[in-house]
């Protein structure tokens, strides 16, 4: 069972072809590629089939229509392809980012499905009208092949309402439905139920932290397999300092900066989500690596970003701990949680408190792996760091809701 995943963004297509038809363990990924600069002069595809090379071709990609006709073409091509025709594809998953409180898991798309997807256009609108434009696509060049919607945001709708609610008259919740609703969703759920496969634990006995540290990051604190916090909100813009986004500020700032230096909405939305994080307070740049670099040749504020980004993961974790009374595995993934060492040790060695015997030796240098225990044996908390994998939770659940239909 062959089954395409595509991530739409505002200007780019990730996408994925799986091979289903073996177990779990030997799940085979075909192909796998990214179109980007969507309606720009000059579009970038870069395309990689199985066992072989990246091929990039630089062209216009008019819109999202054309882009997955460019992909479909390059999976059935002699040269580039991985598949006779396209009647190989059993089904399509797409990536949607915002379910709002109506979707709790993934859905077979439907007329009803896609109209809420739509209504939730105002909660996300840099992202579901591309994950919307994608469905659409799909159904107009493959109009019989089934389709089904993964959202970011419906692992968290398990989360309880002194949890979700902002503290804001409850009339802005029950008319206009702002709450936090939390992202990272597939990735949080799927590393937690691995590390519980890996070390022999049952979930539902389990208290888990996932930190997901990228360039996007959350934490979410998992209780008997159920999301019951996370540091996302309305937006992804809550929470943890990230490459470009603040995080958690004071509202007051907003107003502050509206009312008295004369700076408007759309300079204070690029401020929040693109000019602060890593890169705001460096100075420098949104990547680890670089900022590492920057602190290594005695840059201070490369030291402050990387700091104040550490300080705070090291926060959530123990309110999350104090939150669920306790946690036994804590998590680490994302780019940089699972590459990243450095922030790995010095958060862990300061967790000391809730039982964490931290391995540096297993720890140092270690990157890209699919799964490391990083505590001693005898650590009363265990802490691991886990590949993530949003792609393959879209295709099982594709794979699954597609069985289910016939």
């Amino acid at each position: 069972m062959k089954i395409l995943v595509l991530n739409c963004g505002s200007s780019s297509i990730k996408y994925q072809v799986f091979d289903m038809t073996e177990a779990d363990d030997k799940n085979r990924i075909l192909a796998k590629g990214i179109v980007e600069r969507i309606g720009l002069q000059t579009g970038k595809i870069v395309h990689k089939p199985a066992g072989r090379e990246n091929t990039e071709f630089n062209e216009p990609v008019q819109n999202h229509v054309t882009g997955i006709n460019r992909i479909l073409d390059l999976l059935v091509s002699a040269e580039h392809g991985i598949m006779q025709n396209l009647s190989e594809i059993s089904a399509v998953g797409h990536r949607v980012v915002h379910g709002g409180e109506h979707f709790t898991a993934s859905m077979l798309i439907d007329q009803n499905v896609e109209q809420k997807i739509e209504e939730y256009i105002e909660l996300a609108p840099l992202h579901n009208p591309a994950n919307l434009i994608g469905i659409q696509a799909i159904r107009q060049i493959l109009p019989n092949v089934s389709q089904v919607a993964c959202f970011d945001t419906s692992f968290h709708q398990t989360m309880p309402p002194h949890s979700f609610l902002y503290a804001l008259p409850y009339e802005y919740y029950s008319k206009q439905k702002i709450r936090r609703y939390g992202f990272h969703g597939m990735s949080h759920q799927f590393v937690a139920s691995k590390s519980c496969k890996k070390l022999g634990r049952n979930m539902e006995n389990t208290k888990i932290i996932t930190c997901h540290l990228g360039n996007g990051s959350s934490i979410t604190a998992i209780d008997k397999g159920k999301s019951v916090d996370t540091t996302m909100g309305f937006t992804p813009l809550e929470g943890l300092m990230m490459g470009t986004r603040c995080g958690d500020i004071d509202a007051g700032i907003i107003l502050y900066l509206l009312q008295s230096k004369n700076v408007g909405i759309e300079q204070i939305n690029s401020l929040l989500n693109k000019e602060s994080g890593l890169y705001g307070i460096s100075g420098v740049s949104s990547d680890m690596r670089d900022l590492w670099n920057a602190a290594d040749n005695g840059n201070k504020q490369a030291k402050l970003a990387l700091d104040m980004f550490m300080y705070r993961v090291l926060k959530y974790i123990g309110a999350y701990a104090a939150a669920m009374n306790g946690v036994d595995i804590i998590v680490f993934t994302g780019g940089i949680g699972e590459n990243d060492f450095n922030v790995r040790e010095i958060i862990s060695k300061k967790l000391e408190y809730l039982g964490v015997d931290f391995d540096s030796k297993t720890n140092y240098m270690l990157r890209g792996v699919d799964f490391e225990i990083i505590t001693k044996p005898d650590s009363k908390v265990k802490v691991v760091v886990a590949s993530t994998d949003e792609e393959l939770v879209i295709a099982t659940d594709t794979m699954r809701l597609t069985n289910s239909n016939k």
